[in-house]
């Protein structure tokens, strides 16, 4: 008799699937496009390419994973790795579904609220892309209108900003040194901007971790 399995190794199960399933389609689109098209790469300046940066995402797809998936329970981890826009969109809403609902993602509870924020933010984000790419050309003018370009520099700032205020409140003394850190980083490092986020982000977590565990055992938290 075949043995049911619980609901995390299912998730486990499905998650795998799905994850190298994605991979697989993402690998094959540019080898179909090659050979439709008739063309390759220059493998040697592919290699070096690769060499150069591929460790980089190499090294923060463990951070990330490590990071993230405490923070967003296993089936959040697997649907938002699929779906992307994990630090602006999948961890704010996932971590906001907890909050409201008091549970932690550790939990079963916690797993499948965090897993249903995370598939509504896709499906949300989905249809309001198709709504864009239909109404693009007649909302051009508008979107481009010199009055609302202030607005849209301002968007992540305020989606983050609303999350800080609710977790800065209840742990101000954990929130300091991360805020420190990051200020000084992204104003004396001139490497650092906004297209460095998605690396600074794993960053500061471990860092915050590390200095709360410190805290902890001085008896400051």
């Amino acid at each position: 008799m075949k043995k049911e399995l619980s609901y995390i190794d299912s998730v486990h199960r499905d998650g795998r699937i799905w994850n190298l399933g994605v991979m697989v389609l993402l690998m094959m689109f540019p080898l179909t496009v090659a050979f439709l098209f008739g063309a390759s790469p220059d493998w040697k300046a592919l290699g070096l390419g690769l060499l150069a940066t591929a460790p980089m995402y190499w090294a923060v797809g463990i951070i990330e994973t490590i990071t993230f998936t405490p923070m967003l329970g296993a089936g959040g981890s697997y649907l938002s790795f699929v779906t992307g826009n994990i630090s602006n969109l999948k961890l704010p809403c996932a971590l906001n579904a907890l909050e409201q609902n008091e549970v932690s993602a550790n939990s079963e509870e916690g797993e499948i609220i965090s897993t249903i924020a995370i598939a509504t933010s896709s499906i949300v984000t989905t249809i309001i892309i198709i709504i864009g790419v239909v109404c693009i050309v007649p909302l051009t003018p508008i979107l481009e209108a010199p009055v609302l370009e202030p607005a849209f520099h301002q968007m992540l700032p305020a989606l983050f900003g609303g999350l800080g205020v609710v977790f800065v409140s209840k742990n101000w003394k954990i929130s300091i040194a991360p805020v420190v850190l990051m200020l000084l980083l992204f104003i004396f490092v001139p490497a650092c901007n906004a297209g460095t986020v998605g690396i600074m982000v794993p960053v500061s977590v471990v860092f915050t971790i590390a200095v709360s565990r410190l805290l902890y055992k001085r008896g400051v938290l």
